[in-house]
């Protein structure tokens, strides 16, 4: 990935995450804080900044950018677990071109900080999934879309959604509904 493709995906995502703010929050009230939406739209809003001021040689100084700022910037469980993907996603791209190894990388550093694996209604169960079509190069809208509904199915036994224990069945994570955004962005951006 070079540095256009990944700034016009931070550009895409930007405008998902803006454009659907208060969604993610209504998301977040049922399980969460309600902050999810504002505190993305918040980071995003700082991201865009230093990207649109800055000249970029390659997707790692692009997301290193990225992590810096969400991880200063957004506060809740989200900074510290989006910030830590795109560093990953940083480290990964400095050595790799790889998209697949990059979002591997991300996922790396969001179960390391997160202390979650799959199934307890996280975003780790998005980036898991669509790291496993992007490595069968099978990753499509419909399918990041259905993996987001799927995270309604689940009762959240991590972060703070596990805290109204099987009240959170039947509500989208507000995290994965994001991380659906991010990856429709990227298909977006890919084409």
């Amino acid at each position: 990935m070079d540095a256009t493709v990944a700034l016009k995906w931070m550009s895409i995502f930007n405008d998902k995450i803006q454009t659907n703010k208060d969604y993610l929050s209504e998301l977040d009230t049922p399980i969460g804080d309600g902050d999810h939406g504002g505190n993305m739209a918040r980071g995003m809003t700082a991201v865009m900044e230093k990207l649109n001021a800055e000249k970029f040689e390659n997707a790692a100084d692009v997301f290193k950018v990225v992590a810096m700022q969400l991880l200063s910037k957004v506060g809740g469980a989200s900074g510290p677990l989006y910030g830590s993907a795109f560093m990953g996603m940083t480290k990964s791209f400095q050595t790799s071109n790889s998209l697949a190894d990059a979002v591997q990388a991300g996922l790396e550093m969001i179960e390391k900080r997160g202390k979650a694996t799959v199934g307890e209604k996280t975003m780790v169960d998005i980036w898991a999934s669509v790291l496993a079509d992007l490595q069968q190069d099978q990753l499509t809208v419909a399918k990041v879309q259905e993996y987001v509904q799927a995270s309604a199915d689940l009762k959240a036994t991590k972060g703070r959604a596990s805290y109204v224990g099987d009240r959170s069945i039947g509500h989208i994570d507000p995290g994965t509904c994001s991380s659906g955004y991010l990856f429709e962005a990227l298909l977006e951006a890919s084409k």
